[in-house]
């Protein structure tokens, strides 16, 4: 048997999470659904969550994918975060209860792994963009960004309008105030 990749059990966990939801899914159904023993997933991934890291994971890649110069640091932002949210968008559902998984009042550990990723997310937002501010200008920078970015994406998570219109509108709104406050540089 080959080894599995981390991208088949993810690929094989988002199709099992929607035919019946994030909480139902079991490392053991995954294993079952590749044939495999759980020691073969436990060689790529040792936790559930770590299959939402990955998830989060290519989302990221995905925006790193794309060369975004020539453009407004406004410009960019916007293709970052579209791509971003893009590359969830086919499992726009799992995504949201993979987050509600994350905050359950026992998931103190996963809450805490959850706001280090926000902030690697938005680091890596901002070298998308190539945004250059420093000093106290560059904090100021990192919390708008971060209050925009998960602002943006809760906004997401329950559009349903095509192609989340609504989201992209508000993440538009978003950055033009932002550039009016100087913030993207």
């Amino acid at each position: 048997m080959e080894a599995l990749t981390k991208a088949q059990i993810l690929d094989t966990a988002l199709q099992l999470a929607t035919a019946s939801s994030w909480e139902q899914l079991r490392l053991c159904d995954i294993a079952s659904a590749l044939n495999c023993p759980l020691s073969a997933l436990y060689q790529q991934i040792s936790t559930k969550d770590q299959l939402a890291d990955a998830w989060f994971d290519r989302a990221d890649q995905q925006m790193l994918s794309h060369c975004y110069q020539g453009r407004s640091a406004s410009e960019r932002l916007y293709l970052a975060i579209s791509s971003w949210l893009n590359a969830l968008a086919p499992y726009q559902q799992q995504t949201g209860q993979m987050l509600l998984y994350k905050l359950e009042p026992g998931h103190v550990h996963l809450q805490a792994a959850a706001l280090l990723r926000i902030s690697a997310t938005v680091q890596w937002l901002r070298e998308a963009a190539a945004l250059s501010a420093s000093g106290l200008a560059r904090i100021g920078q990192e919390l708008a960004l971060s209050a925009l970015f998960v602002g943006v994406f809760v906004h997401w998570l329950n559009d349903r309008s095509d192609g989340q219109q609504q989201t992209l509108q508000l993440l538009q709104r978003k950055l033009s105030a932002g550039d009016k406050l100087g913030l993207w540089r």
